[in-house]
């Protein structure tokens, strides 16, 4: 795991110093070594997490011949498999690395090779004769990559902030993707919350040449038609076993040791054991508890550590730690956020490092690949309600869905209509995400008149609409309701703003089992039954489970993580610094600054929260929201292009001189 950067200028007027100052803003990503090259047309630049082939594995990497140049970050985990079929095609080479098998898999079969890598991955390959530069990205978004042009300049890097650190890129907020995150809680890809500046969307490749730009899919999700499946569920219990056996295997390929994160929860507790089935040292993990039993799940992390006797580091968060480091979870976010879910999983990524580990192993993907969210479950109770909307009984079957929602409890069935959409047209392909959705509208009323007259013909939905392909409508509705989990939410929020950003500012890597290719591809051509029965989510998976995780944590009810929100900014031991950012950013004067939100309907909603009074979720999300949008505009565009870069903690003078650039 590693940041990328570089340029591209067709004119052949090189950069150099621009592409280290992109390469040094990113040095959290890679604190091992920072290096650069360049051939006078193209830049590339590379902050490396050291992991694989320790010595030898240095970038940028060049092929045999030097004629391809390769910047990566991420990990083939297939590689050594890959290296042998490579060796006996008459492939050559001089490291041990990963990174190595990437380029000479290009070299042999062009972008059809990303079809054969199993992994994360975010890379370029810079080909110096044909003057050509290729990108690609993993299939679900584990690894971000960003691009913009500045002065008929090409600029590509791991994180916003390598393009803001060229010095020709300004970083004005985009408000289409505003609206997208306020409402779907993630841009649009390729949009970001940046005017100009792009992500490459998963499971796309771009190439950049003189002859111009192409984008193009290689891959999607294969569900199936559930109507002609006809399998044994106990053989694919048996191999779903063998596959996560296999994928958490080939996870744990590294030159430096591996632990794993323990939520509580049956996802992360099967990836612990497979891990240490799979292990013969010491497996080491680490979980986070809170001080709000709401939200702590303490009970059942040490059930899964005393199942497996394996050496536990807990991180305790208080409400004054998120509001503390939330700043810094914005800035590494590159995006508003409307859950503080992510801080502490920044403050145990932190505590990972310190612990001297720089990879962990995570149960993210197995809600979206083996049926486990409540939205697939309560969409499944939003259709059997709407057939009898008269029924108070199946009504309260929604509340039930939330236990750890006591407040969703007490509602009235009138209330539970509005809140769940009931009206909404069960045939509606967007119907598992009309209440989510529609919720996420709510939060727009913050916003200033200004903004929302902007928005007036902006269609959210429509726009989503249009990046999906024409076989989403004649899925079925849960391999609907999986597949806008899996294609946005999953990399837009989950990936990025709790996984890869936050991890990766401390230099750790996160690693999936769940998002194996193998296991992504089987599990889309289950029955539905398998993954839903009833509303018992991840069937086929507790099947696997009950060998594996304690009885406690497979009966346990769903319960996703979650943290406080909106209450922590207002605690009463907030440290005075972390108290006077707070009341800066939510200031009238600063908000009417920005000119984003509206300043007297963010001081009620202030108001209300000073004050304990009960808050929503609506207006959780709100809050948030709020001041995760005034910290990154105060972050990122409080002033000129150069200025901002310049007053960045990330200035290259605060970091070890980069090695001597190197021609290609």
């Amino acid at each position: 795991m590693c940041g990328i950067a570089g340029i591209v200028n067709f004119d052949g007027l090189d950069d150099r110093a621009a592409a280290g100052r992109m390469i040094a803003a990113q040095r959290h990503r890679g604190p091992d070594a920072l290096r650069t090259g360049s051939d006078g047309v193209a830049g590339l630049g590379h902050a490396r997490l050291s992991i694989i082939d320790l010595a030898g594995g240095q970038q940028p990497l060049g092929s045999v011949d030097r004629r391809w140049w390769i910047t990566f970050n991420g990990e083939l985990f297939n590689y050594r498999e890959l290296r042998e079929e490579l060796e006996a095609l008459g492939r050559r080479f001089a490291t041990s690395s990963d990174t190595e098998v990437i380029v000479n898999a290009y070299c042999e079969w062009g972008e059809r090779c990303l079809d054969r890598f199993n992994g994360d991955w975010a890379f370029a390959i810079w080909d110096t004769v044909q003057r050509e530069l290729f990108l690609a990205r993993d299939r679900v978004g584990v690894r971000p990559l960003y691009y913009t042009w500045a002065e008929k300049k090409f600029l590509f890097a791991s994180e916003i902030k390598g393009l803001l650190a060229h010095g020709g890129v300004e970083a004005r907020v985009n408000l289409a993707a505003l609206h997208d995150i306020f409402t779907l809680w993630a841009p649009t890809p390729p949009e970001t919350v940046f005017e100009g500046i792009f992500e490459i969307p998963p499971a796309h490749w771009m190439r950049v040449s003189p002859r111009g730009v192409h984008v193009q899919r290689y891959w999607d999700i294969p569900f199936a038609d559930e109507s002609i499946v006809d399998r044994s569920r106990a053989d694919d219990a048996r191999w779903l076993e063998a596959m996560l056996q296999e994928a958490t295997r080939l996870r744990l390929r590294a030159d430096v040791p591996v632990g794993a994160y323990v939520s509580g929860g049956l996802d992360s507790a099967v990836v612990a054991a497979l891990a240490r089935r799979a292990t013969t040292g010491e497996l080491r993990t680490f979980s986070i508890s809170f001080a709000d039993p709401e939200f702590d799940e303490s009970r059942w992390q040490a059930d899964v550590v005393q199942s497996l006797g394996c050496r536990h580091e807990t991180v305790r968060c208080e409400a004054r730690d998120i509001a503390r480091v939330f700043s810094q979870v914005v800035r590494h976010a590159e995006r508003p956020i409307l859950r503080t879910a992510p801080a502490p999983m920044y403050l145990l990524a932190e505590r990972v490092r310190q612990a001297g580990l720089k990879v962990v192993l995570t149960g993210e993907g197995a809600d979206e690949v083996c049926g486990g969210y409540d939205i697939f479950k309560e969409t499944k109770v939003r259709s059997f309600w709407a057939r009898q909307p008269e029924s108070p009984l199946r009504a309260r079957l929604l509340a039930r869905l939330y236990p750890y929602q006591p407040r969703l409890q007490r509602q009235s069935d009138a209330y539970l209509q509005a809140f769940f959409q009931l009206g909404t047209d069960s045939s509606d392909p967007f119907f598992s995400h009309r209440p989510r959705w529609s919720l996420g509208e709510r939060l727009l009323r913050v916003f200033s008149p200004d903004v929302r007259a902007a928005w007036a013909n902006d269609n959210v939905i429509e726009r989503l609409a249009s990046r999906l392909p024409s076989s989403f409508r004649g899925l079925s509705p849960l391999h609907r309701a999986q597949y806008l989990e899996t294609t946005h939410l999953l990399p837009g929020y989950i990936l990025s703003s709790q996984g890869d950003r936050m991890a990766m500012a401390h230099g750790v890597e996160g690693r999936f089992p769940f998002l194996d290719v193998h296991l992504l591809e089987a599990a889309a051509a289950w029955p539905a039954r398998w993954k839903l029965s009833g509303l018992n989510e991840k069937s086929l998976l507790k099947e696997v489970a009950r060998q594996l995780a304690p009885a406690s944590v497979v009966e346990r009810p769903k319960q996703p993580y979650r943290a406080p929100d909106g209450a922590v900014f207002f605690a009463k031991d907030l440290d005075a610094e972390t108290r006077d950012t707070i009341d800066h950013l939510l200031s009238p004067g600063q908000l009417e600054s920005t000119g984003l939100f509206h300043a007297p309907a963010v001081e009620r909603l202030v108001t209300k929260f000073r004050r304990g009074a009960t808050t929503s979720v609506a207006d959780q999300m709100a809050l948030v929201g709020v001041l995760s949008t005034q910290s990154l505009v105060e972050q990122f565009c409080a002033s000129t292009p150069r200025a901002s870069c310049s007053a960045s903690p990330f200035d290259c003078s605060s970091h070890p001189q980069l090695e001597p650039v190197r021609e290609y």
